[in-house]
């Protein structure tokens, strides 16, 4: 599937056969449903409701009502044409107490879940953590504790035990770096803990969980396996000196090579270990995890929002995102960019899986988060969102170079199929290719829906 067909209309850019078109959701931001059946409290649940830490003082506890509007959503998605439909399961749902018995009932959901999607024709893509830790677990010491990385074996166990017969692909983590560095060292998600030394402890125990879910995934009988990571292009300033040289590998190394080489490779790279060793974590790594985390996974899932451009500048101080980042800043890149502010340039997607399919060859790749959010409003039942189909075009056509230039990649996820809780933004950062009057849960398919339904349908691009 490396190989790009070109159709015989030379206008149209023809994707491989059998390539995955989809879209994505997370359990928290959509399901709502906060305290029915069984569920218990997650770290979102406890972070929305502390005063200043979620714009609007937003919670998760109804979100997109998902929890008992599936059905309709599913019928959405078959409209839609989307083959492939990313979705997590709540692991306060499934295990309330964070490790223990099963509630049944949290299962029942995804069971449903499922079969729906089976029923309209669409390959259901499950992801066991998309950071709704139990609250439980987050009291015993989230993810510096190194049992929550067991307690993770124990949920991966238990949901392909009951949905492995028809669910074929399962992701361990969705962006450990999220979990591990904007939880524990900016503090800007849940659990909003701020220690440069908690966030490296928590990255080498995500990663160990997602070692041991692959095993207990696999004694399950599960089929593929992946882990999901959100990953950057990080360039230097000037390419030519070597302190921006240096500061783009640091960055790098946070944001990308320090997930990527332990699971790919064996081992954390040495730059990396260094900043274990320098904040006090080293020994959280212990003798044979090496080996559990390097577990083979079927495919890599990539989620892409923006490139970042770095310089050295001496005497700046850390980003609270990257510890051990003194003397690197992050100039102004000279592009558009979304409501978030974040920069948009296709060419880093081509570029970024281009590299892992250089750097990390054998292992096939999939998009599984592209999108972004603009200002939408609704106008008579349409909701005219150009910005989101141009910047969606030129995501899909930079996948498109990107195979032609070698990247193994077998699909492309869009974030999101729903507006959503966007997490400490709340509700007002829309990402979704459906809009959601939050106030009705009235469901309206942007134009970018309809642009994206074309997409799939043609397998391919016009100009």
């Amino acid at each position: 599937m490396t190989i790009v067909e070109e159709a015989t209309d030379a206008h149209l850019l023809r994707f491989p056969e059998g390539f995955r078109w989809g879209a994505a959701t997370a359990s928290y931001q959509i399901e709502g449903a906060a305290q029915a059946e069984g569920r218990s409290p997650s770290i979102w649940d406890t972070f929305a409701r502390t005063p200043g830490k979620v714009d609007g003082g937003h919670t998760g506890d109804v979100a997109c009502d998902h929890y008992h509007r599936y059905a309709d959503d599913v019928a959405l998605m078959a409209d839609l044409g989307l083959g492939t439909y990313r979705f997590s399961v709540a692991w306060p749902r499934i295990k309330p107490d964070g490790s223990g018995p099963v509630n049944p009932r949290g299962l029942d959901f995804y069971d449903r879940l499922v079969d729906a999607l089976l029923a309209a024709g669409i390959t259901p893509m499950v992801t066991l953590y998309h950071w709704d830790l139990p609250q439980v677990l987050e009291d015993r010491g989230g993810w510096t504790n190194r049992d929550t990385a067991y307690a993770f074996a124990e949920l991966a166990a238990a949901t392909v035990a009951r949905l492995g017969d028809r669910v074929s692909t399962w992701t361990t983590l969705n962006e450990p770096w999220c979990s591990a560095f904007l939880g524990y060292a900016s503090g800007a998600h849940a659990p909003g803990r701020q220690d440069p030394r908690a966030s490296f402890e928590a990255t080498h125990h995500l990663l160990l969980a997602h070692g041991l879910g692959v095993s207990a995934l696999r004694a399950g009988g599960a089929r593929e396996v992946a882990l999901t990571l959100n990953l950057t292009r990080v360039t230097p300033q000037d390419p030519v000196d070597p302190h921006d040289r240096a500061a783009a590998a640091l960055v790098d190394g946070l944001q990308n090579r320090i997930f990527l080489d332990p699971v790919l490779k064996g081992r954390y790279p040495d730059d990396m270990r260094e900043l274990f060793d320098r904040f006090g974590a080293a020994g959280t790594i212990h003798e044979g995890d090496a080996a559990v985390i390097a577990a083979p996974i079927d495919l890599l899932g990539v989620n892409y929002y923006q490139p970042c451009v770095v310089a050295a500048q001496v005497g700046a101080p850390p980003n609270p995102c990257y510890p051990g980042s003194e003397g690197v800043v992050y100039p102004a890149q000279d592009v558009p960019v979304t409501a978030m502010d974040w920069p948009v340039d296709p060419s880093g997607l081509a570029d970024l899986l281009v590299r892992l399919s250089v750097d990390y060859p054998g292992t096939p790749l999939i998009v599984t988060e592209n999108g972004a959010s603009y200002v939408d409003t609704l106008v008579d039942g349409r909701v005219a969102d150009a910005n989101r189909i141009e910047y969606l075009d030129g995501h899909v056509r930079a996948v498109h170079d990107a195979i032609r230039r070698g990247a193994d990649l077998r699909g492309y996820l869009a974030w999101s199929l729903l507006d959503n809780f966007e997490w400490a933004y709340g509700y007002d950062k829309r990402f979704g290719l459906v809009y959601v009057d939050y106030a009705t849960q009235r469901r309206v398919p942007k134009d970018s829906a309809l642009w994206f339904r074309d997409v799939i349908r043609r397998n391919g691009l016009t100009p």
